[in-house]
């Protein structure tokens, strides 16, 4: 266990900052679990082999996570002065965003409820 009183155990991890270049989309208009089917097939990939599975990819949220990775990338390259040859996915998840509750009228006066999910995805390179 860590040495000193709570409160300096944790200012000392919120001091410790993250560098790793990273891109965020909030409110993708795309359920988690579709995502995930794309996430799950570049996690640990390196930049250009990613890009290459998302471009061949059938599935929607290819498209939106590509944006996602080229943003990541320009934010390396940008901000850290990396170079994309050198970069691979150390992190991609996405978590639950806000539910928009839409009403579709159905038979004899009655209503069903349908759900818009959206996601929050987040990208985290690193070098190699």
């Amino acid at each position: 266990m860590a040495k000193g009183h709570r409160t300096q155990i944790k200012r000392a991890r919120n001091n410790e900052k993250d560098t790793r270049p990273k891109a965020k989309l909030t409110y993708a208009r795309i359920p988690i679990q579709k995502a995930c089917f794309v996430l799950d097939a570049i996690r640990g990939k390196d930049v250009t082999t990613a890009e290459a599975i998302l471009t061949y990819s059938p599935r929607n949220a290819s498209r939106i996570i590509l944006k996602l990775l080229q943003s990541a990338c320009a934010n390396a390259e940008n901000n850290n002065g990396m170079n994309k040859a050198n970069l691979y996915i150390a992190e991609c998840y996405a978590g639950q965003g806000p539910v928009m509750k839409r009403i579709r009228p159905r038979a004899q006066g009655r209503a069903y409820r349908i759900l818009h999910r959206t996601s929050t995805i987040t990208l985290v390179l690193d070098e190699k």
